[in-house]
């Protein structure tokens, strides 16, 4: 990471001016209504595979979450029954969607994937994980010493939520829901560390 970083302090202002970036930014907010149409109007059960497989294939694409099987997947999430879980807000549910036995008896783990397929259910009980927010969480993290966790902690649901449940008190911001400090940290994780190709 770079030690040259002038990143501005999370506060309410910096919130509220990411949260307008995002409103303009019309790829991402047009993705975002139309995988919330189908998550939570056209498809939200996950006991029918053609539903399943839709969702999976719709995710995997507009986030580049690097399914190469989305049979596999889908089939999966099917076999988990995971309606209950999500009513009852489970979180554990994540980590047990991520774990997929693939072909040839291996296993992947489809992290980020799954916290975006229980987020795009429920927005505001399931956060999302990736790298950018990652990044963001951890250098935070060394610069004001918010929570005390590990980069392996944000690789467990419920420690990962606990974590930005810890860094949306610490900077006063809980008048955001978590879907917003999501589109939060994400876009700051990309201005501020965006991936090398």
């Amino acid at each position: 990471m770079k030690n040259n970083l002038e990143i501005p302090k999370p506060s309410q202002k910096e919130v509220k001016y990411y949260l307008k970036l995002w409103d303009s930014l019309e790829n991402y907010t047009l993705q975002e209504s139309s995988l919330e149409k189908l998550f939570q109007k056209t498809y939200p059960l996950n006991n029918n595979m053609d539903d399943v497989l839709i969702k999976v294939c719709a995710l995997n694409d507009f986030y580049s979450t690097n399914i190469f099987s989305p049979f596999t997947v889908a089939k999966h999430i099917v076999a988990l029954k995971i309606d209950n879980n999500l009513v009852k807000n489970d979180l554990e549910i994540v980590n047990k969607i991520a774990n997929v036995k693939m072909g040839g008896g291996k296993s992947r783990n489809f992290y980020s994937f799954a916290t975006k397929y229980c987020s795009h259910h429920k927005p505001t009980v399931y956060p999302i994980y990736d790298s950018y927010v990652e990044r963001i969480l951890i250098y935070l993290k060394k610069m004001d010493n918010f929570a005390d966790f590990s980069r392996e902690d944000l690789r467990s649901y419920v420690k990962f939520k606990d974590i930005l449940l810890k860094f949306r008190k610490y900077y006063d911001l809980q008048q955001f829901n978590l879907k917003q400090i999501d589109q939060y940290l994400w876009q700051i994780g990309k201005k501020y560390f965006p991936n090398q190709y």
